[in-house]
């Protein structure tokens, strides 16, 4: 399949309460003009697109926004602490194999037409994300989310999969050949360094925390009936907060949160609202996430009276 037939602008944004082929809800995404340069020239150079930026800023939801609009399979795996490269691709249940195996000894297999099936290694392969996407005949977006939370050997360990697009499953002997390059997205938060090796096979871009405006049009893109005053006047407070906490708060506040606290706010009406926003910020535990955090906004609010 030609990559000139996949070309990411952007503008393609889902219904309200659109969902995906999971039940999931999808949300709009609004790129700036360099992120969609930098997903398209991935697409084009297939190399995966590693995304850094502080969290909330939007690393995560790239991939499924690309989906979305190429019309595009949807792979994603969550790394965690305990997560191997090889769980991406394949997992192999030998523990299910010897109990079939001991059965079968023992002379209680339930059917003799299940025996070809337990002497045969490769039924006991389950695919991973990326290997789900190299047996897809269509090209296929995968999110490998946050790269970091893992070992340090894990990105070297997957340089040949993500460099050649093949893998061999040990227990068999197969060899998988991606049938269509698929576009993968890599996300970090920069708790490790990565390799030079694994970097130098990536496109990078670092994704600046959304400004006043793009605050604004993301607002609007998720409540397109909420009234002006209380948008323009909600993302005020919230960049006083994020001025206010900035070096000092354990965690700062990010879109998704932004979002939370406009739905509750949108509860109420309008007059009154903006009324509380003139005041001691509303509803704090949708934004602020640690007692500590709590009292440093409470300091720096008192500080200013």
């Amino acid at each position: 399949m030609n990559n000139r037939q996949f070309e990411y602008t952007g503008k393609a944004q889902p219904q309200p309460g659109e969902r995906d082929w999971k039940g999931q809800i999808l949300y709009p995404y609004l790129p700036n003009e360099e992120l969609v340069e930098a997903v398209n020239l991935a697409i084009y150079l297939e190399r995966p697109l590693l995304l850094k930026g502080e969290p909330g800023c939007g690393k995560t939801r790239l991939a499924r926004a690309v989906a979305y609009e190429l019309g595009l399979p949807f792979e994603a795996w969550y790394i965690k602490s305990t997560s191997k490269a090889k769980d991406g691709l394949y997992i192999y249940d030998a523990v299910s194999r010897l109990r079939d195996a001991q059965l079968v000894a023992a002379g209680r297999t339930i059917k003799d037409e299940e025996i070809p099936r337990i002497s045969n290694p490769a039924n006991y392969v389950q695919w991973g994300p990326v290997g789900r996407a190299f047996l897809n005949n269509q090209r296929t977006v995968v999110l490998i989310d946050e790269i970091d939370k893992a070992d340090i050997d894990f990105p070297n360990d997957l340089l040949l999969e993500l460099d050649e697009q093949r893998f061999i499953v040990e227990e068999t002997g197969q060899e998988i050949q991606a049938k269509t390059p698929p576009i993968v997205f890599i996300t970090s938060n920069d708790e490790k360094d990565l390799p030079d090796a694994f970097l130098r096979r990536c496109l990078f871009y670092y994704i600046e925390f959304p400004n006043s405006h793009q605050l604004v049009d993301i607002l609007k893109a998720h409540f397109s009936e909420a009234p002006a005053a209380l948008v323009n006047k909600s993302i005020n407070r919230f960049q006083e907060l994020r001025e206010q906490m900035k070096g000092e708060a354990g965690k700062q506040v990010s879109t998704s949160e932004l979002i939370d606290w406009f739905r509750v706010l949108q509860r109420y009406p309008q007059d009154e609202v903006l009324q509380k926003l003139d005041g001691k910020l509303p509803y704090m535990s949708v934004l602020l996430k640690s007692w500590d955090d709590h009292m440093r906004y409470l300091r720096q609010i008192r500080g200013s009276e």
